[in-house]
């Protein structure tokens, strides 16, 4: 599927209208999701003292931002939504960076990780190589990423008014790998539920 850029950021901008028009309810209906797999996951591959350095990517109404402030690491979050960037910023407490993820604007070798809890699967395959370039480059030598997107059997478009791409495992992989990161580990969710009751697949990748 090869999308013009003028395609490129009409589904951008509705996807975020999507989030910006509904961010009071998203923010109701996650705010108590149980993540502390995801989290726990992600920071136990971390290497190196506390606190880290995080970046939040997709960070939403800040739920997560605030889970890593009070145990003590430097979270910035990154976000396309404007409604919820002055959320995250007002929730957490953190700094929190307006910006698509398709014109991502990241000091190199900063953070000690990545987080993209469903996120990153609102990339439109094309342009997920560059995206994953990008936050390879501002990961520091050794850093970990960590992502959780809904799986799919690599169908990509529209589900209501919000654009997706959902990918098996066997796919994400030939992404992450191409970006330059090794395999750390990955999971199905929730947890202690047959497979086709786990619609998330959950991965942590290290930067070579």
């Amino acid at each position: 599927m090869k999308h013009s850029p003028e395609t490129l950021k009409d589904l951008t901008a509705k996807t975020l209208d999507h989030y910006n028009q509904n961010a009071e309810g998203f923010f109701a209906g996650t705010i108590n999701h149980d993540v502390e797999q995801n989290i726990n996951s992600f920071l136990s591959y971390i290497e190196g003292h506390a606190p880290y350095k995080i970046l939040d990517v997709g960070c939403g109404p800040g739920r997560d931002l605030k889970a890593f402030v009070e145990i003590g690491h430097d979270a910035v979050g990154l976000e396309g939504a404007d409604r919820f960037v002055e959320m995250a910023q007002s929730y957490s407490g953190c700094e929190v960076l307006l910006q698509d993820f398709l014109e991502l604007d990241l000091p190199g070798n900063y953070f000690d990780g990545v987080f993209a809890n469903a996120s990153l699967f609102h990339v439109p395959s094309q342009e997920l190589p560059q995206v994953l370039s990008a936050l390879h480059s501002t990961i520091t030598a050794g850093g970990v990423l960590f992502s959780s997107n809904p799986r799919g059997n690599n169908q990509e478009g529209w589900s209501g008014d919000r654009y997706g791409a959902y990918y098996d495992y066997e796919t994400w992989c030939g992404f992450m790998q191409s970006a330059g990161f090794i395999e750390l580990t990955h999971y199905y969710r929730p947890p202690g539920v047959p497979r086709d009751q786990q619609p998330w697949l959950a991965s942590v990748w290290r930067k070579k």
